[in-house]
């Protein structure tokens, strides 16, 4: 049987992966740095829920973290795909000199 980890301890690692992504995105400029920290929190929720998934006996907590694990990488996909467009014509990738997306 694998031995349980307490669910405090795992809301509290959540919590400290939700505020180091959140420090991360908010302290900033560089968009690829930004998308890491965004995939960061999310890797936050995932765990919260996992830990209530296995504090409940239940696998929705799970399949739910499946699926944000999907979007994510869907997510990551497409701004990538963004910051390499607007990196071909920019010289840096600061969201600073990003502009042109505001109208």
């Amino acid at each position: 049987m694998v031995p349980s980890v307490p669910l405090g301890a795992c809301l509290g690692l959540s919590a400290i992966l939700f505020a180091i992504g959140l420090v991360g995105f908010l302290g900033r400029r560089n968009i690829i740095l930004m998308l890491v920290s965004i995939e960061i929190m999310l890797n936050a929720v995932n765990v919260s829920f996992a830990a209530f998934s296995s504090h409940l006996q239940d696998t929705r907590g799970q399949i739910l973290a499946l699926f944000v694990i999907a979007v994510a990488a869907a997510e990551a996909a497409v701004g990538l795909g963004l910051v390499l467009a607007l990196s071909r014509n920019r010289p840096g990738i600061s969201v600073a000199d990003l502009t042109e997306l505001k109208y």
